[in-house]
């Protein structure tokens, strides 16, 4: 008979499947999987511990996993690397198939999926412990989205995989038998496109009980469908040439070696049927009012991403069910007099893409946009944000004039010279040996800290740290998603450009419009590139730090440029604006072809004979 201890399952990953590693066994805590499923709260913790695969967007995305790390938003302290920030060493191109990664997908997200499959064959209604069977039928859909989730998660992390969907491999298995070799890309997002699509017609869209809060349902399986459809339309995987000689061991192509325009009309078909769902159940975007019933934009964009479903927030349309590392999170980005580490920034090439106050961007002659010099008067802008959380004024007198007109996201994203600073209330001081730079490791880097998901109310000093939820999809990227994919399928429509506008009105800037320029719209060509231009655009700065920008760049191929060479910030060392407001080469950043799939480890490709290595690993 088999054993487990219940808090622990320890896995042996091999070719996408694992095999029973059995733990030392003590009497008192040995348990058989009849007794586990026999037990309601065993039960619960099995579910939970199926979730717990769900990645954090908060430190998750950065220190361990890396995804603002590798694209071109944040930027930690280089030296931070020998406190597990193990991705570091990748941005600078010091990264091999030997080289070891926190998030360690190929180990750790098998025993995730097996403990799905192991719950959706074992548990059973126990209705003497208050658990129906409509609540088991509920509990297994999840664990099968749960799964086909962390399937995704692989693919989308290594490309091709052995895929096994609803294979448990037996403790007396053949270990050769294991050895399976990887399935072509296309064949796996087929397959997950019809398990989202299925399982979505399981679960609920919402839950009106709140100890559910995370729980998955209906629309989270349909924004996870519509984001891996989108990047399999790109260019990464849709015919990418760079890929036409790569197969298996088999000669077996692992990647399209053509074009196929319909993956776009899949993509726009499911971010659509997304959109009606989600608005359907409710869910719009998050906005607040000030003291006169008017949109306040700074407030809306801020608190976008920090208030709860249950205070409003209906533009969560997936968060993760606890457990996330915002106080991690939120020290890094707080300088250290504050209580922080204060070295984790944005980059310069990010404090360039926000838009203007008139909505045009800085390269636009038109608007207005000065680099350099210092404002002479306060900005007032007469929203409640600026006294609630922004001291009297959007930028005070005397601030870099770089910093000065630009629009409501800009403010509520990057922490900057003679910004203001919430916890303190009172205004960063990032020269050298100033308040917030004391000229090491835990300082800015570049002359900037992230604001964007602190909190004002956090004192870390105090150990103060305000709750929020951890969002992995929103309803303003599902808009620009299905606004992306309708302009690849119906260039330059009316349609794509009106879901782009309910994000850029909600942001408090001017509106895109194929007519005249007025006070309200900015003129755009009707032009399948022009728009795709504006789309880009409005992604980088919408859902910056959000963990999305690298899969951004991997699929539209932009990576190789954008990831190479120099970037540039404030000058860490000057300690006088003449110094400081200098645009300093900081870090020098490596990125070749190979760097768009993550390498199976080596230690994998010892195991299994039958894997090959991602392209240009070799």
């Amino acid at each position: 008979m088999k054993y487990i201890k219940y808090t622990i399952i320890s896995l042996l990953t091999l070719a996408g499947t694992v095999s029973c590693n059995w733990l030392d066994k003590e009497s008192d805590t040995e348990l058989t999987l009849d007794m586990v499923f026999a037990n309601k709260t065993r039960v619960e913790g099995w579910l939970g511990n199926v979730y717990s695969g769900i990645p954090d967007p908060y430190m998750g995305h950065g220190r361990y996993l890396g995804q603002d790390i590798l694209g071109d938003d944040m930027t930690p302290s280089e030296r931070w690397r020998q406190w597990d920030w193990g991705v570091i060493p990748f941005i600078l191109g010091e990264w091999t198939p030997s080289s070891s990664w926190g998030g360690n997908y190929w180990a750790y997200l098998p025993q995730r999926i097996r403990e799905a499959y192991i719950f959706i064959e074992n548990a059973k209604a126990l209705p003497d412990q208050n658990l129906p069977q409509a609540e088991v039928d509920f509990m297994k859909a999840e664990c099968r989205f749960l799964a086909a989730y962390y399937w995704y998660l692989l693919t989308d992390t290594y490309g091709p995989v052995p895929y096994t969907p609803g294979f448990i491999a037996p403790s007396d298995s053949d270990i050769q038998s294991l050895k399976k070799p990887r399935t072509p890309y296309y064949e796996i997002i087929d397959s997950l496109d019809e398990e989202f699509l299925e399982v979505s017609k399981l679960l609920p869209a919402t839950y009106s009980d709140n100890r559910k809060y995370g729980r998955v349902t209906s629309i989270m399986c349909l924004a996870i469908r519509a984001r891996m459809l989108l990047f399999a339309a790109g260019d990464l995987v849709n015919g990418n040439p760079d890929y036409a000689s790569y197969t298996d061991k088999e000669g077996v192509h692992l990647f399209s070696t053509s074009y196929d325009a319909e993956r776009w009309t899949k993509a726009k078909n499911a971010c659509k049927l997304l959109i009606d769902e989600a608005e359907k159940a409710g869910h719009k975007l998050y906005v607040e009012k000030d003291a006169n019933g008017n949109d306040d934009p700074f407030l809306s964009c801020q608190n976008a991403l920090l208030a709860r479903y249950d205070q409003g927030n209906k533009e969560i349309l997936f968060a993760r069910p606890g457990g996330c590392d915002y106080t991690d999170y939120e020290k890094h980005c707080t300088p250290i007099i504050g209580g922080g580490n204060g070295g984790w920034g944005v980059t310069q090439s990010l404090v360039d893409a926000f838009f203007m106050e008139n909505g045009l961007p800085i390269s636009d002659p038109a608007s207005g946009y000065v680099k350099d010099g210092f404002s002479t008067s306060d900005e007032v802008r007469g929203y409640d944000w600026e006294t609630e959380n922004n001291g009297t004024c959007t930028t005070a007198s005397g601030t870099y004039n770089m910093y000065c007109h630009r629009e409501p996201r800009f403010y509520v994203t990057v922490a900057f010279h003679n910004g203001w600073f919430p916890s303190e209330k009172r205004r960063y001081d990032f020269f050298m040996n100033g308040a917030d730079n004391p000229h090491t490791h835990d300082a800015p880097q570049n002359g900037y800290l992230i604001r964007k998901k602190v909190s004002p109310e956090t004192i870390v000093l105090e150990g103060n740290f305000k709750y929020r939820p951890g969002i992995i999809c929103r309803l303003s990227e599902a808009y620009l998603n299905y606004a992306e994919a309708l302009n690849e399928v119906e260039p330059a429509s009316q349609e794509a450009l009106d879901y782009l506008n309910k994000i850029r009105e909600r942001a408090g800037v001017r509106k895109y419009t194929f007519g005249a320029s007025d006070a309200d719209y900015i003129h755009v060509d009707a032009d399948q590139d022009a728009v795709r231009k504006i789309i880009r655009a409005e992604r980088r700065v919408e859902l910056c730090c959000e963990g999305l920008r690298y899969n951004d760049l991997r699929r539209w191929k932009e990576a190789e440029a954008t990831l190479n060479g120099d970037f540039y910030g404030m000058n860490y060392s000057g300690s006088t604006p003449e110094t400081f407001f200098t645009l300093t080469a900081y870090q020098t950043r490596v990125y070749n072809k190979a760097y768009y799939w993550f390498p199976i480890h080596q230690t994998e490709l010892d195991k299994n004979e039958n894997l090959v290595q991602n392209p240009y690993w070799e």
